[in-house]
């Protein structure tokens, strides 16, 4: 017998730049904001070695980019999930990127950083507003997702979420039928993988659209009236979309705030939330 082996050539050690579309929030010499849409990858990595955020801003910025996020995150100074869409900073020159570090790092304590997430939740968290403060690990089943944790184990890592209700959606004005999905923005006083999504599903809220975090609520969907049951089946991603991110601009000392509208898929999903089921306000 006689075998062929056929060996795929290097891949490239650093990425390239690719003409990605951008959505560009502000750009000066010191960084750049985007809005980043659901479905792009941050940074190269294992199965994405291409198409993703640090090939387009290769692309749109140069060499400009800083350099201390190693050589496949140039720039990076945090990321959002895959299928999270938002707003995002990235850094062209290495001071600009050790200031970012720390005010992210620091998450507001000490400083003017402020970032809020709007999260389409199953159900209703039973306080209007409320603080989910449990340590998130590796899940045991799957190494690549989180999951709350002992703190005593030794990859715990401290994990706090503040929540607000914005709106309900199906809640009886007495409340005596509660409602079957609630709009709610969340603020991060840490900075964990997937925190808010595994947050929220501890808490019972998982995201809607969360396959990783919220299989067994996957049939909640054949609760809701038609057409809204197909919308939330076809949606694609979980609905989490980072809405606003604010920061001291590390050269100029301004304070800079940024809001990203909701995509079009969360959109169109929240109107269908609110026509079919009716809303109420948090």
């Amino acid at each position: 017998a006689r075998v062929t082996v056929a060996l795929p050539g290097p891949e490239p050690a650093e990425p390239r730049g690719e003409d990605i579309p951008l959505t560009i929030l502000f750009e000066d010499d010191e960084l750049i904001v985007i809005d980043k849409p659901a479905g792009l990858v941050v940074h190269p990595g294992a199965g994405n070695p291409t198409g993703t955020l640090v090939n387009a801003l290769i692309h749109h910025c140069g060499a400009s980019l800083s350099g201390i996020g190693g050589v496949l995150r140039p720039g990076i100074v945090h990321r959002l999930d895959k299928d999270t869409s938002g707003v995002m900073v990235a850094a062209k020159n290495d001071r600009t990127h050790r200031a970012l570090s720390e005010a992210f790092a620091d998450h507001g304590r000490t400083g003017d950083l402020e970032r809020a997430y709007d999260a389409l939740v199953w159900g209703m968290p039973p306080r209007e507003t409320g603080t989910i403060d449990a340590p998130l690990g590796r899940a045991a089943v799957d190494r690549t997702l989180r999951a709350v944790v002992r703190g005593d184990r030794d990859d715990a890592r401290h994990a706090v979420t503040h929540y607000t209700v914005l709106e309900r959606f199906g809640a009886s004005a007495d409340g005596a039928r509660p409602a079957l999905a609630s709009l709610v923005e969340c603020r991060l006083e840490t900075g964990r993988t997937h925190q808010i999504r595994v947050h929220m599903a501890h808490a019972g809220h998982p995201l809607v659209g969360d396959r990783d975090y919220g299989k067994a609520f996957l049939t909640k969907a054949n609760r809701l009236p038609e057409p809204l049951a197909g919308m939330v089946r076809a949606f694609p991603r979980q609905a989490l979309h980072a809405r606003l991110l604010a920061f001291r601009h590390p050269a100029t000392g301004r304070l800079m705030r940024f809001e990203a509208p909701h995509p079009r898929d969360l959109r169109e999903l929240l109107a269908g939330f609110r026509r079919w089921v009716g809303e109420g306000k948090g």
